[in-house]
């Protein structure tokens, strides 16, 4: 452990101690006989000192010195029981500190700098095992007093954590603490008489990265608009990267685009976030990823277990996670073994005699006669309890929902709930529902099946792939509770026969267990949504005859029909998303292998749980998981990345394959071999195909010599994937039009690849690639995309304002960053229900002839207020006076329509007051006396003087001949302007600096 470093005479402690290890500052010791045998006199004298002189000595038989060349002086600063144990502080400080030492020129600087930097581990160490045992220990209550001490900020800035850390200025490191609070980073340094302090808003962080240089073997980097900001020496830097991308990721999210994205309801309240709820939200995003799981579900218990798995007749070890509607357990090793339990399906949950051999064992019970064993649960009792608690509420929700559904459907009998999706629509839900009259009851690939070229042997290969599948049901389950293993995912790689596939994609997104609780929900959205016209129905229409145009089934009335109902109830049930292009093509695709109910719910899971913030009104979601995938093209195709340095042409590229799942760049029966992949394994399996396409491709895509040569490349090798029912084909291409496919001889040589061996390959090559690996670069690229749409909605609103002013363009930006500030500052601590009045009026005017420029930062009256003091352009010393002359402004910019001024309106007015003619400055103070600036409601009446003529004439005609002397008063004024404009910039700097 580490130990606050004592002084020891070197010459001295080398009678006692052997030096096992050492270099120019460190020494790692071992105690004298220590591990000899013990008929060894050292031994046993060293052995009989250590009890009579030194007792801790006797308990540490391993040390670490920091030492001065030069000097007889060290000091102690870290002491073990075993080799192990101290080696680990050893490699840490050779690893983190031996190098950055080189820099002092003053040793004794140097272990100063070393003393100092054990001192902070101690401490947070310390603090790491008070936070175990309470929530609010008095070195977190210290670490705040200092927080607010040294930075000033409101009370209601909540402080989240604090780590010990070195913040580098060019090859100096200074040796502090960074604190991290829920608006703020900030980081705080007193060191040889100088003192360094700074806050960073996560609201100005660009990019969050881990980096590595000679100097710092490892380091995070925070990079902002203006500057980079590298710290380093961690006790623990991935806990503390972690933390810094969440807190980050939350802020831009909340305040950036707090209608866009989906932000957990806890995470909204600032004042509740802690430490401990930020492990927990990393935890549940990883669940919710994982099992695609609702995002609503919460996470409640988190435990290691064991389970029964009967085809490998053995427990498998893994963590059980629980919800409001799932039990969900992962093997260690993510992807080997996966189970989700739905509540709805579970008739008990209780506990068995506990054995040697099955040691707090729990018994899962299903309605389909199945049950499931778990084994070595910690706090069994209170688990159960729980479980059973959940379970018990939800069965209750279900016999009141069963109840008002009356005695039409038999439950005498109760069947697995996956056999539903073989039933026709029974004669009473026909009588119950005429509009179910108009909802197909069968898949529309029965009914519209596309010959294809052999079919003879595609019928073989459909029943060969189906006996495998019974052979894996009967082995591993069948049902949502079916035992996921990668036996499952090479079947999945083969692709699922037509007859299961619908089947299979209700089980593994579990769309079944939505639509099993919400019968005659889909009925019910169809009756309210058809017939209304909007935007979302508008484009709908629109797509509806571009959906699989070449598919007969979307040649027919009634396949358009059922595709403009599920889009439509689609669009009503989530205004939010509404339609999104892409929508159409993925829909067409469920239609043809699901009833339309369930096509409908399986688009649900797809949009909102699959794909989150995909279909968002700017395809956030989309954007990041590009950029993650440029992310992963440098990790994965390192060559491929070192030839290619600009990977944005790929990722363009490459954004079809998201949106659309590969169906739109694909033939379409290989296209549906991925979308079998998607369902299995979620977006995992487009980022691991997307990668092996890439490596297919990768020596001709690292010759080109541009974006349109790369882009035929890939093209050409997209359409050449077939599958082994039917090779070099898309849907349906005439006879000459595939000869010229496969023999155009101008089109770039590719190989024929198939859809099966290319998964395979990518299954195999990117095992590796993980979910949780995922979740964390897409918290971090999160932050990219959101800044990257920020900066171009800069540019957007100071192009549309910027014509309209007279302000010089580096004003205008700086006014810019400054109304924003403004916005976000009463965000962090004013008026939160004000605050978020204002950002929902302002959403709520989509419709409205305003722009989204316009929109998207808009002050009330108190954030107006506060601006004014600080850029009007006379002295603020009438504190009265300047209120209401601010208030009748805010009602003269923002008259009778929702009491919020934008940028726009804002910007003109300042421009007025610093760089428009006398007159136009007189007249807008001669506006401000009258109405509709000035109302009855004014309680001071000094200000309204009844003297006041509005026949006075404020105009002066510019045609009336000019004087000699009024050129030269022309000029003064002229003078004049550009010294209010050099005034205003000096506003501006003042108002960022009080900010």
């Amino acid at each position: 452990m580490w130990l606050n470093p004592e002084e020891v005479l070197l010459k001295n402690a080398l009678k006692l101690w052997v030096t096992v290890r050492s270099n120019d500052f460190f020494l790692l010791q071992k105690r004298r006989g220590h591990g000899e045998h013990t008929n060894k006199i050292t031994g046993l004298l060293v052995g009989a000192l250590d009890t009579v002189l030194d007792s801790n000595a006797r308990v540490t038989p391993f040390r670490i010195l920091l030492q001065v060349p030069g000097s007889q002086i060290s000091w102690v600063i870290a002491s073990g029981a075993t080799i192990e144990e101290v080696n680990k502080h050893w490699d840490w400080l050779v690893h983190n500190l031996l190098q950055s030492l080189s820099v002092f020129e003053n040793k004794e600087d140097a272990a100063s700098f070393v003393k100092g930097k054990v001192k902070g581990l101690i401490a947070e160490e310390v603090r790491g095992r008070q936070a175990a045992q309470e929530e609010d220990p008095e070195k977190f209550r210290e670490a705040l007093l200092k927080f607010e001490l040294h930075f000033g900020l409101p009370s209601s800035e909540k402080l989240v954590t604090f780590y010990s850390c070195c913040c580098w200025k060019g090859r100096v490191p200074r040796q502090g603490f960074l604190y991290l609070s829920v608006n703020h980073m900030a980081f705080y340094s007193f060191l040889l008489g100088k003192e360094v302090k700074f806050v960073i808003p996560w609201a100005e962080v660009t990019r969050l990265e881990r980096v590595s240089t000679a100097l710092m073997p490892e380091a995070i980097r925070v990079t902002t608009r203006k500057r980079q900001r590298e710290f380093s020496m961690f006790l623990n830097l991935d806990e503390a990267f972690g933390v810094m991308g969440q807190l980050a990721d939350i802020t831009l999210r909340r305040l950036l685009d707090s209608v866009g994205l989906e932000l957990d309801r806890v995470l909204q309240q600032t004042a509740r976030i802690t430490k401990r709820i930020l492990e927990e939200q990393a935890i549940r995003e990883y669940v919710l990823a994982l099992f695609r799981l609702p995002r609503s579900e919460k996470l409640y218990e988190v435990a290691s277990c064991s389970v029964w798995t009967p085809h490998s007749r053995s427990h498998t070890a893994g963590t059980l996670y629980t919800t409001d509607s799932y039990l969900c357990f992962s093997s260690r090793e993510e992807g080997s073994c996966t189970l989700l339990i739905p509540l709805s399906e579970v008739l008990s949950i209780e506990k068995a005699e506990s054995t040697s051999s099955l040691p707090n064992p729990v018994i899962v019970s299903m309605r389909t006669k199945k049950a499931f064993q778990l084994i070595d649960l910690q706090d069994r009792d209170d688990l159960v309890e729980s479980m059973n608690s959940r379970l018990r509420s939800l069965q209750w929700k279900h016999s009141v929902f069963r109840s008002r559904k009356g005695s039409r459907r038999s439950v005498s009998s109760p069947t697995p709930y996956y056999t539903f999706y073989y039933d026709t629509t029974g004669e009473e839900e026909v009588e119950e529902q005429v509009l179910r009259n108009t909802v197909n009851s069968e898949a529309l690939m029965t009914a519209f099946h596309q010959s294809w070229p052999g079919d003879n042997g595609n019928k073989s290969m459909e029943l060969v792939k189906e006996r495998l599948w019974e052979e894996h049901f009967t082995e591993f389950g069948r049902g949502v509770h079916m035992f996921r293993t990668e036996k499952i995912q090479k079947l999945v790689a083969m692709g699922i026969p037509e007859s299961l596939r619908g089947e299979l994609w209700m089980t593994f997104s579990d769309a079944c267990s939505e639509l099993d609780s919400h019968q005659g929900y889909y009925a019910g959205l169809v009756q309210k949504s058809m017939g209304h016209s909007n935007l979302a129905t508008d484009e709908i229409e629109r797509d509806l005859h571009r959906s699989l145009p070449d598919h007969p089934a979307f040649q027919n009335p009634t396949g358009i029909a059922a595709l403009r109902r599920v889009l439509t109830a689609y669009a009503h049930r989530n205004p939010k998303i509404g339609y999104c292009q892409s929508m159409n093509i993925l829909a067409s695709v469920l239609l043809l292998y699901a009833k339309e109910e369930e096509a409908f719910w399986l688009l649900v899971a797809v949009c909102e749980r699959m794909l989150p913030d995909y279909f968002n009104r700017r395809v956030i979601g989309a954007q990041v998981d590009q950029s993650v995938f440029e992310e992963l093209i440098r990790e994965r195709l390192p060559e491929l990345a070192e030839q290619v340095p600009d990977l944005s042409t790929l990722s363009s590229v490459s954004l079809s394959w998201f949106l659309t799942l590969f169906l739109s760049v694909l033939p379409f029966q290989s296209a549906v071999c991925v979308v079998d992949c998607f369902f299995y394994q979620g977006i995992k399996s487009i980022f691991q195909l997307g990668l092996a396409v890439l490596d297919a491709n990768a020596a001709q895509l690292s010759a080109c010599t541009d974006d349109g040569q790369a882009l035929m490349i890939l093209t050409s090798f997209l359409d050449q994937v077939g599958n082994e029912e039917s090779p070099c084909v898309s849907p349906p291409p005439p006879p000459a039009a595939e000869e010229n496919s496969c023999s155009d001889t101008d089109a770039p040589a590719v190989r024929h690849a198939n859809i099966t061996d290319l998964i395979s390959e990518a299954l195999g090559k990117f095992r590796d690639l993980t979910v949780r690996h995922i979740e964390r670069l897409r918290c971090l690229h999160r932050v990219r995309v959101l800044q990257a749409h920020e900066d171009t909605i800069k540019e957007n609103t100071l192009r549309l304002v910027s014509p309209d002013v007279s302000v010089s363009p580096e004003n205008l930006s700086d006014l810019y960053d400054l109304f924003k500030t403004e916005h976000f500052i009463t965000l962090y601590w004013g008026d939160s229900s004000s605050a978020a009045a204002a950002e929902a009026a302002a959403w709520q005017h989509g419709d409205s002839g305003h722009s989204f420029v316009e929109r998207q930062y808009r002050l009330d009256r108190p954030q107006f207020k506060s601006l004014y003091g600080l850029l009007a352009p006379w002295p603020s010393g009438s504190s009265h006076h300047t209120d209401t002359l601010s208030n009748r402004t805010f009602t003269l910019l923002a008259p009778d329509r929702d009491n919020l001024v934008t940028f726009k309106e804002f910007a003109s007015w300042l421009d007025t007051m610093y760089c428009e003619e006398l007159n136009e400055k007189i007249r807008l103070l001669y506006r401000l006396h009258i109405p509709p600036a000035l109302t009855e409601s004014e309680d001071e009446p000094s200000l309204r003087s009844p003297l006041l003529s509005t026949n006075r004439p404020l105009f002066v005609n510019k045609e009336t001949p000019v004087s000699e002397s009024e050129e030269e008063e022309a000029k003064v004024n002229e003078g004049t302007k550009q010294k209010k404009k050099l005034e205003m910039k000096e506003g501006l700097r003042a108002g960022r600096e009080k900010q």
